[in-house]
């Protein structure tokens, strides 16, 4: 059994939902973590977690929505915490790969949800994009943890992170060919990860070019367990047991 710990299941991009939650039940796929990433998102978060018993959700203002950001989101943001389905506070961080103008701002808005993460005693969903070193001195400030999510970085970054209590979310990524993920993931050890696919982005090997879905959870754990040399259920058992670490699912 297996957990997408990361996806974006929005009617925007799924004209059936129900039929992709059971594609991905028959390839053992049985609970998700639906994340917003802005205030139309964070409505539809809300609303699938009360239709469907297996999704659980993060609502979050993601750092690409900063300028378009209103008090009243924040405000939402609050008035939601308490639902017990909501299990994190993101898709929350900062990224300066399009713009670097607005960097204060996506630190003020990173900084306000971590506040918010604290006072409700919840994890953080982090995305960190050309931004590495803000977000590990952000993340320093407080006392937070999560998982950074769609992680990419190099050894050393994974290490910071790992010993500041944060899982690393493992994708997609790993199974493209000039990734180097597959090294860094060589040398660390399982009980520091967790899988999601940010469906529908990041499709893995060999179907990129599709539309990526939580039934490829099956793909990523299959490709992870053979690079370690374990079996499916025993990476199924471990990730497993670090999610109850960071979630209460």
């Amino acid at each position: 059994m297996f957990t997408d710990t990361h996806c974006h299941i929005y009617k925007e991009y799924y004209e059936d939902i129900p039929k992709i939650l059971e594609q991905a039940k028959n390839v053992n796929i049985t609970r998700f973590i639906n994340n917003g990433c802005d205030q139309k998102s964070n409505i539809e978060v809300l609303e699938s977690i009360n239709k469907y018993p297996n999704v659980y959700g993060a609502i979050g203002l993601h750092p690409e929505n900063v300028d378009k950001v209103k008090e009243s989101d924040i405000l939402f943001l609050k008035n939601n915490l308490n639902n017990k389905k909501i299990i994190a506070i993101g898709e929350i961080g900062l990224d300066y790969y399009y713009t670097k103008d607005n960097k204060e701002a996506q630190k003020q808005l990173f900084e306000t949800q971590i506040k918010l993460a604290q006072k409700y005693n919840l994890p953080i969903i982090v995305h960190s994009r050309e931004a590495t070193e803000d977000t590990i001195n952000i993340l320093k400030k407080y006392k937070v943890t999560g998982v950074i999510h769609s992680f990419t970085g190099s050894l050393e970054t994974a290490k910071i992170y790992i010993k500041m209590g944060f899982l690393l979310g493992i994708n997609g990524v790993i199974t493209f060919k000039n990734s180097k993920l597959k090294e860094v993931i060589k040398q660390i050890d399982l009980e520091n990860i967790i899988l999601e696919t940010d469906s529908p982005y990041l499709t893995p090997e060999p179907y990129r070019g599709q539309k990526n879905e939580p039934a490829k959870i099956f793909d990523i754990a299959k490709y992870i367990a053979d690079l370690k040399n374990i079996t499916i259920a025993d990476l199924s058992k471990i990730t497993n047991t670090n999610i109850k670490r960071i979630f209460d699912i």
